[in-house]
């Protein structure tokens, strides 16, 4: 991103300036763990995460498609991915990503929720804390802790920034009024002698 007042920096742990983050900025989008936000203190949620497995097979053409999901119990991953149906180009060799599902653990990326009756009690008591934190937005599938497609992550994002508008546009618009009140009231004791 090229824009002269936003900085881009990668591989920063957030958590190790979190205090002077919260103190410097007036508003932070975070899209981590929620839980993890608030340094476990309610308790911990339940993560999925994955496992890949990338083999290089001998063959022009492993599927036919980029990704194919298996839903079934019996195979036992969740999808492949062939690389090569991503871009134009013929090559004599593939590549295929096997994605294997896997409980969460400390390390790991986290990458969707669990959601049963117990995590989810446990993220609205997450969503109390996390309305309190008037400078931070939550959001995404860790900051929500909720399974989002890619459009419907989208649509969140764009309601986020609909919300933070409209919010701005409220503190504006009563700013305004504040100081007309102000003015008129200055004005007519200008115009009085008073």
């Amino acid at each position: 991103m090229d824009y002269e007042n936003i900085d881009v920096e990668t591989n920063v742990d957030f958590f190790v300036n979190k205090e002077q983050y919260l103190k410097d900025f007036p508003k932070i989008v975070f899209t981590g763990m929620i839980d993890e936000f608030f340094d476990y203190k309610l308790g911990e949620l339940e993560y999925c995460s994955l496992r890949f497995e990338n083999e290089t097979l001998d063959m022009e053409n492993y599927q036919g498609n980029a990704v194919v999901n298996y839903t079934d119990a019996e195979t036992p991953y969740t999808r492949i991915i062939e690389h090569k149906h991503f871009e134009f180009g013929s090559q004599a060799k593939t590549i295929i990503t096997k994605e294997h599902s896997k409980t969460w653990e400390k390390g790991d990326e986290p990458y969707y929720p669990v959601n049963n009756d117990r995590n989810n009690h446990l993220y609205k008591s997450y969503k109390k804390l996390a309305d309190e934190q008037g400078n931070v937005i939550f959001g995404g599938r860790l900051g929500h802790y909720r399974y989002y497609d890619m459009h419907q992550v989208i649509g969140a994002a764009l309601q986020c920034v609909r919300n933070e508008l409209d919010s701005y546009s409220m503190k504006i618009k009563e700013q305004t009024r504040k100081l007309a009140t102000g003015c008129s009231k200055y004005c007519f004791e200008v115009a009085d002698g008073s």
